[in-house]
């Protein structure tokens, strides 16, 4: 019992940094997060997760936490944040509080949309340890990523991203080794429902697999998170093996944002993965390096979203089941990210020239009936809806999206979500102001945080699956999982254009329908790095293929290849190319109904 006390002192002093003069708290390390929620969907931008106030437009708890110093006396405070929503300014407020006392600066309304630290003034104790806590004022999404805490009046913390970087890893202690977490047949990276897949058909064949979510749930765009329902169909397979396993985490059809968390499965989820013997589940864990020995992965590093622990991952495969595919990335893999021409691709439904125009990222949400009249703040810097054009529904479905090219779906992850608030917001407001007779008793009972993000980087493999694979039926010996799904590309809503051309956030799409055809197990490995598997969204297609790949059911029976083929890469130590080189026949064989159930042992 002492040691795992000292354990947990040590990585919750990790967070708590001590310099010469400076102290440096990471606000996802608060001891109570109370209402504020941890946000890691920029951490590859930002360097960091922080503290989010997502309210619905009610202030949430308090966050807090105890910080020790070094001595008395008079000390300067400094917090990292942004005005999120500065036209007018400030929908994210909130103030620091120093041993109960309210520290005289309101943050979040700046009036600038850059991450940035503001001085919070000074303040004097006689304490040696005090607490600090983060007061939300109005429930519209607050941020607050770190809070530095000086003896300097002169100092002032670096501001532009590498500096900040570096500073921040000096200031942690992160510059040590991190954490030895394992050595590993299989390191899956990605716990959607591709990488939850690919983790349990390993280990079901007796592999030792590591399996990292940067999320404390598994399931990504089809958790309680995100609230996105499973399509594709496992019932028409070339070879119906594959889709089991889909099937044992599939809780139902709730459709999209149902209001009812349970619906969508997190603790069936969790059960099955926990169940794996040869499995071992890191949640809140984010990949955010890689480590190379020549054009292999030798293993990957993950931050504790909370802690900022690192661990070290070290494997003899990996799986890319990020969606953003950012192991490819780190790793140096081929990758594509937005369309290609038609002159490239001789597909008809691609554009005369490339571009850089992708699918968007959802955040869906819902009301409820409530018994009484209620009421929603003023929101003069959302986005501004009227009689002439506004969107009279009490709940979300897939159409309110926002990306299309407007914004980088990686770089920009934070914007676009932020944008879908904008949306969301100004148009509950309107709905509240100018339509009681059917919004009166209404609330907004739920809005997702996490964005349900539908595509960015594509992995490529050896194979490049296009419209004319799709649409021929083309049956490549290799072919594997069976795809049913329509070439579903989403763009702009026409009407939505008119009044918000450039910031459209509502989404139409023409479904081409297509006759099952089967995956090449080609695309789903990296044609530079060696030992890298890839399953889900970024798996290596063209823009209009992926239109009709990038559905969870199908990304689900691709994580099960993609974990039965690590089988025969440890059963004959050969790359993830060799088996498609020298072991087809026997994968085949595997993703058959004829061979018997293997051995975990």
């Amino acid at each position: 019992m002492k040691k795992q006390i000292l354990l947990i002192l040590l990585i919750f002093l990790s967070s708590i940094a001590f310099g010469q003069d400076h102290i440096f708290i990471e606000t996802e390390s608060f001891e109570e997060k109370g209402g504020w929620v941890i946000d890691q969907q920029s951490f590859d931008v930002i360097g960091s997760s922080y503290l989010l106030a997502h309210g619905l437009g009610k202030p949430v708890k308090n966050a807090s936490t105890k910080v020790s110093l070094p001595k008395v006396g008079k000390y300067y405070f400094w917090v990292r944040t942004k005005d999120w929503a500065p036209y007018p300014k400030g929908p994210g407020k909130f103030k620091v509080i120093i041993d109960d006392k309210p520290m005289d600066i309101i943050f979040g309304e700046s009036g600038n949309d850059q991450w940035l630290w503001y001085s919070g003034g000074e303040f004097e104790t006689d304490k040696e340890e005090i607490s600090l806590t983060l007061n939300d004022l109005t429930g519209f999404e607050g941020r607050c990523d770190a809070i530095l805490i000086t003896k300097s009046k002169k100092f002032t913390p670096p501001q532009g991203n590498d500096e900040l970087l570096k500073f921040r890893r000096e200031m942690l202690g992160l510059t040590d080794a991190p954490k030895e977490a394992g050595k590993y047949d299989l390191v899956v990276i990605g716990g959607g429902m591709a990488g939850t897949c690919a983790a349990i058909s390993a280990s079901r064949l007796g592999l030792k697999v590591a399996l990292i979510q940067n999320r404390p749930v598994l399931g990504g765009n089809n958790s309680s998170e995100v609230r996105v329902h499973l399509m594709g169909r496992i019932d028409q397979n070339h070879y119906t093996k594959l889709g089991r396993i889909v099937r044992e985490l599939d809780n139902g059809d709730p459709g999209n944002g149902n209001p009812e968390a349970k619906e969508y499965g997190d603790m069936r989820k969790l059960e099955v993965v926990k169940a794996e013997k040869n499995l071992s589940l890191f949640l809140n864990t984010h990949a955010c390096a890689v480590e190379k020995e020549g054009n292999n992965i030798v293993a990957v590093i993950g931050r504790d979203i909370a802690t900022n622990q690192e661990f070290r991952f070290e494997g003899k495969t990996f799986a890319d089941c990020t969606g953003d595919g950012t192991i490819g990335y780190l790793a140096g893999a081929d990758f594509r990210m937005g369309r290609e021409s038609k002159a490239e691709t001789g597909e008809s439904y691609a554009p005369e020239n490339a571009d850089d125009f992708t699918l968007g990222t959802s955040n869906l949400w819902a009301s409820l009936e409530r018994d009484t009249v209620s009421h929603f703040p003023e929101v003069p810097w959302a986005l501004q809806f009227s009689d002439e054009y506004h969107i009279d529904e009490p709940k979300s479905d897939w159409q309110w999206e926002t990306g299309f090219g407007n914004f980088n779906t990686i770089t920009e992850a934070e914007q676009i979500r932020d944008h879908n608030f904008r949306a969301i917001y100004g148009n509950w407001s309107y709905l509240k102001k100018n339509k009681p007779e059917k919004y009166a008793k209404r609330e907004l009972a739920w809005m997702a945080y996490i964005g349900g993000k539908r595509e960015s980087r594509r992995i490529l493999g050896d194979h490049i699956l296009t419209q004319m694979d799709i649409e021929e039926g083309k049956m490549y010996p290799d072919g594997c999982v069976t795809a049913t799904w329509t070439i579903d590309l989403h763009f702009p809503n026409k009407e939505n254009s008119k009044y918000f051309n450039g910031e459209e956030f509502f989404a139409s799409t023409k479904h081409i329908r297509v006759k099952p055809y089967t995956i090449p197990y080609r695309c789903l490995y990296s044609r530079n790095i060696g030992n890298l598997f890839m399953a889900g969204r970024d798996i290596s297609t063209t823009h209009v293929a992926f239109g009709s790949t990038r559905v969870m059911k199908t990304c689900g029976m691709m994580g099960e290849a993609v974990g039965y083929a690590a089988y025969i890469c440890k059963k004959y130590n050969v790359n993830p190319r060799g088996v498609y080189k020298n072991h087809l026949d026997e994968f085949i064989k595997i993703i058959s109904e004829d061979l018997p159930t293997l051995s975990s042992e």
